[in-house]
């Protein structure tokens, strides 16, 4: 025959407090809206990884040419480009070889696009996950500037094999210069601009589903803003302060300044664009924290 012991209140305070140092893992609700818990990131680092080859295999298991659309979709953009803007409109390179200009500008854009897109339907798109199991919300978004960036490199080296040709030819119009040691930094800047756009938009569209309509068709505009089918020289001077409010023009500027020696580059261009970096991640950091919190019970 069994017997219980009733347990005085010390002693069951001792229990509690056993068990809760053998607990492996303990949620607790976020106070801080600046928190991002980086610790937690680092700690789920294999997740992160796991996302990025989650993300690759989604996109182009089905597909008969597989990554190799990282190649061809500038390619064709290029040929487009040339045909439309070269050919047709006429519009100034600087002198730069029109392969080499075009891609140049289509190699950063689509990194900052696309990153940009995809990390602002992260809530919607991945509601299911984050209402059955607890892990870093900021994992996601993470994994996708991650994954995206293997796409850039890719096209990066398409870039450089063509920059590379028209060096060996002896094209002189192609300068390159020491500010092509630049180029991470460049890549930082960009990935970290559409990581807090990309949070600001994925905890809007929580609530307002049109928003992810508009994000596309501004995408498309905003590349027309952006100095990448044109040189900043060609625009008029009074016009080109609209320009380069883009925090994208001087980074676009600066690696075809870096690579061609052709473009406009300025320390204080490249310094607005860090520190509107820097203010949109403050704000997509806070916003994205607070609806982390009840995006559950709107999406």
């Amino acid at each position: 025959m069994e017997t219980t012991k009733a347990l005085k209140a010390p002693e069951l305070q001792n229990l509690k407090t056993d068990e809760h140092e053998n607990w492996t893992e303990v949620i607790e609700p976020r106070t801080n809206l600046l928190d991002l818990r980086l610790g937690d990131v680092w700690r789920y680092r294999d997740l992160v990884m796991m996302f990025v080859r989650r993300d690759f295999i989604s996109t182009y298991k089905q597909t008969v040419l597989g990554p190799i659309w990282f190649i061809i979709q500038p390619i064709l953009t290029t040929i487009t480009f040339i045909i439309i803007f070269g050919r047709v409109a006429q519009i100034s390179t600087d002198g730069l070889p029109m392969v080499a200009f075009y891609l140049a500008g289509i190699t950063i854009w689509n990194y900052f696009s696309i990153t940009l897109t995809s990390t602002s339907a992260v809530f919607t798109n991945n509601a299911g996950i984050f209402g059955k199991v607890y892990f870093p919300r900021l994992t996601m978004p993470l994994s996708i500037v991650i994954s995206n960036l293997v796409r850039f490199l890719i096209q990066l080296g398409l870039f450089l094999v063509v920059w590379a040709y028209y060096l060996i030819k002896g094209n002189t119009n192609i300068q390159p210069n020491w500010l092509i040691a630049l180029t991470p930094f460049l890549i930082i800047i960009m990935g970290l601009l559409s990581l807090g756009l990309g949070m600001i938009f994925s905890s809007l569209t929580t609530k307002y589903r049109d928003l992810a309509m508009l994000l596309g068709f501004g995408i498309q505009l905003l590349m027309y803003a952006t100095p990448v089918i044109y040189p900043l020289s060609s625009v008029p001077e009074k016009y080109r302060w609209l320009v380069l409010a883009n925090p994208m023009s001087s980074i676009v500027e600066s690696f075809r300044y870096a690579f061609l020696g052709s473009g406009t580059f300025s320390w204080n261009y490249l310094g607005y664009s860090l520190l509107f970096t820097a203010v949109i991640l403050f704000i997509g950091t806070i916003i994205f924290n607070k609806v982390e919190k009840s995006f559950t019970d709107t999406v």
